[in-house]
């Protein structure tokens, strides 16, 4: 029985007919549109694609044209396709009809095309296949301010690889690191964004259908700019509060009752959001756990550390307001304090985020729908703390997340790849979060539709032999095999800094258990010879999937020598 090729995101609806399309040298793409310049990227993303992979030469033309000249036919019309982003494609042995609901839409249904012709090759099944997302809001979050900030050749690729995926918004997450000229100090040190790379970065994402959006934490995680006296009596604290974790040491806010705190903040935003097209504004706001431990502590007394906190937020969206902006903001602070989230005004946008595969997205949706707050949901890769990742973990934050947000009426999904405690994990080990973190969002029933080591080597690593697939979810998945489970983290990365006292005396670890991971990981690498990948960073791809396999068998070795052997 013949082989039905594989989508990622899953389209909504596909029926497969008798009979085959074959691309022929010298085609015509035709842009039956009465602006042939809003669908013109498109085609030409089709066209190279074409002959890069095929050596075949097509021709793009607008205008009137015989219909029985065009090989592929791109229309517009959103009568027929009602969906915004949608799209329908048939295919039939003379030609492939693509009519989208709008521009985003036509699109998506060349992404689409070029997966089968990545599998296909120049032959292709004749089928009908109507889609449109689930989600509006598509997007990924890149943390930059935590030791690794990408080269411009890195993100370009990236933003390719997300566009056909469907992923329509994309924020780099930024504490210290675009090059505020007022604030050399800051981020000297620290390889930051120029403004020129986000004006071009900007444009390359519009010209795929992402909205890049403006990211500058703006309360808590400060602490990269409270260390320089310049800035140190901004700080709430310089010295240790309590967080759920334990105890941490300050500055890490900005004290709402220092004038300076917000002239800083809105100095920044003078700076950064001109160089950004999308209204969006991330002001992050979260984890302020120090808030009230310090110059704030009177007025939280007196007024309630949730109202200081909803003050200052609302002073931010104020601000932003008068400059035209939506504001985004975490919401695990608010979420707190439920009796406040009404208190919101409609027109911001709270980021609901957990990680861990049991994260209340339920019960938190329905709390900011029925406050009338609009949200995007917010899970993750599960990449960091991690070294090698956590599939399981990751696959199931993805899908509670979709789902749940769905319920309540999310109006997005962001999906995060953070780089906690240095960012010690690869790119790579983040591609099967951001790809199904991409399908889920389309259409959440994805996951447990796609067959997902196939899909992560086709269209994340560009190996058709799903060797890659296998062997990143295999490595992802080592996190359950050590013995323990710590949240929002792996034992790998926590045995890879546990002195060996601590790791001797850890009631959890199994020196058999961690014996067996490092045979699997030798197993693991041995299979990569099996791969073919087809990206020209395949080399480096190679190069550090080793380096953490070569991170990870050590640690569990070491682990296991330090431990009374059983008999």
């Amino acid at each position: 029985m013949e082989t039905l090729p594989i989508f990622l995101p899953l389209p909504k609806k596909v029926t497969y007919r008798s009979g085959k399309f074959h691309l022929q040298s010298n085609g015509l793409i035709w842009l039956d549109h009465d602006k042939p310049v809003e669908i013109k990227k498109a085609a030409l993303l089709f066209k190279e694609k074409l002959l890069q992979r095929e050596s075949l030469q097509w021709e793009i033309v607008a205008g009137r044209i015989p219909d029985h000249l065009a090989s592929i036919v791109l229309q517009i019309n959103p009568h027929l396709i009602p969906y915004p982003q949608g799209y329908q494609i048939d295919i039939s042995p003379e030609k492939v009809l693509i009519i989208g609901h709008d521009p985003a839409g036509v699109f998506y249904a060349i992404t689409t095309l070029l997966q089968l012709l990545q599998q296909e090759g120049a032959t292709w099944p004749c089928l009908e296949m109507v889609d449109w997302p689930d989600y509006p809001v598509r997007g990924v979050m890149l943390d930059i301010s935590r030791d690794k900030v990408y080269k411009m050749e890195t993100l370009y690729e990236l933003v390719d690889r997300l566009a056909t995926w469907k992923i329509n918004q994309l924020q780099l997450y930024t504490e210290h690191t675009f090059a505020y000229r007022n604030h050399p100090e800051v981020w000297e040190n620290a390889s930051p964004m120029k403004g020129e790379e986000i004006l071009l970065l900007d444009q390359y994402c519009q010209e795929r259908f992402i909205e890049l959006v403006a990211n500058q934490n703006s309360f808590g995680h400060m602490e990269r700019w409270l260390k320089h006296p310049r800035y140190a009596h901004l700080a709430e604290i310089h010295g240790e509060f309590e967080v759920p974790w334990g105890v941490m040491q300050g500055p890490f806010s900005l004290s709402p009752v220092e004038p300076g705190s917000f002239e800083l903040i809105r100095s920044l935003y003078d700076e950064l959001l001109p160089h950004f097209t999308s209204p969006m504004v991330n002001v992050g706001c979260d984890e302020t756990f120090d808030l009230g431990a310090g110059k704030s502590k009177q007025i939280c007394q007196e007024k309630g550390v949730g109202q200081v906190y909803l003050d200052y937020l609302l002073k931010i969206y104020n601000e932003l307001k008068t400059r035209g902006k939506i504001m985004q903001f975490w919401g695990d602070i608010i979420i707190q304090h439920p009796d406040l989230v009404k208190q919101l005004p409609e027109d911001v946008i709270a980021l609901e985020w957990g990680y861990e595969a049991d994260h209340p997205f339920d019960e938190h949706g329905e709390l900011f729908a029925a406050s009338g707050v609009p949200f995007y949901v917010c899970p993750g890769t599960s990449s960091w703390n991690s070294i090698a990742g956590r599939t399981d973990n990751c696959l199931a934050n993805l899908s509670n997340a979709t789902r749940n947000g769905l319920k309540h009426g999310a109006k997005g999904v962001l999906n995060t790849d953070w780089g906690d405690n240095g960012h010690w994990q690869v790119l790579p080990v983040s591609f099967l979060g951001l790809a199904m973190g991409a399908a889920n969002s389309w259409n959440i029933h994805s996951s447990e539709s796609i067959p997902v080591k196939e899909a992560i080597s086709l269209f994340a690593f560009d190996d058709s032999t799903g060797t890659m697939g296998s062997v990143m979810f295999e490595l992802g998945n080592l996190y359950r095999k050590a013995g323990y489970e710590p949240a929002n983290a792996s034992a790998l990365f926590g045995l890879m800094q546990m002195p060996l006292s601590e790791i001797k005396s850890h009631p959890a670890l199994n020196p058999h258990l961690l014996y067996q991971c490092v045979e699997e990981i030798q197993a693991i690498i041995e299979s990569l010879k099996n791969e073919k990948m087809e990206r020209k960073d395949a080399p480096l791809i190679r190069e550090e999937i080793q380096l953490t396999a070569n991170k990870s068998a050590p640690t569990l070795y070491r682990a296991y020598l330090c431990l009374p052997q059983s008999p």
